[in-house]
């Protein structure tokens, strides 16, 4: 099995558009307001939105972009006007992680894990 999909839920399909976008994403299915997709710049997963009259209750969803320059990326998503709710940090689970919301609240964390994301010290094999 291969993931292929991430479909998240949006009050305003538009706005997340724009900021997926800056946040550097392709738009490759545009049915506004109500649906969009985009490949990210590496890899074959796609990532969606689509429209809800309202949002899932709790701490919402959250979503892992890998990013094995993350100072760097974050720094340009920061020229960008893109802000972030914590800058890149190192993790006591071994990653380094900036972290930040899109339009509709939803947690996006940007990470650089390299060998440890798979196979960190304490995988169960």
């Amino acid at each position: 099995m291969i993931l292929n999909q991430i479909t998240i839920p949006s009050l305003d399909v538009e706005k997340g558009t724009q900021f997926y976008q800056k946040l550097g994403l392709h738009l490759i299915v545009d049915a506004r307001p109500n649906y969009v997709r985009f490949e990210l710049p590496d890899g074959d997963a796609t990532f969606s939105l689509h429209k809800v009259e309202e949002l899932p209750k709790g701490e919402g969803i959250y979503v892992y972009f890998q990013n094995e320059n993350l100072d760097e990326a974050v720094k340009e998503l920061q020229e960008k006007g893109i802000e972030f709710d914590l800058l890149p940090t190192d993790q006591p689970w071994l990653w380094r992680e900036a972290r930040l919301k899109d339009p509709d609240g939803n947690q996006l964390i940007i990470y650089s894990a390299g060998e440890n994301r798979k196979n960190p010290p304490w995988r169960v094999n």
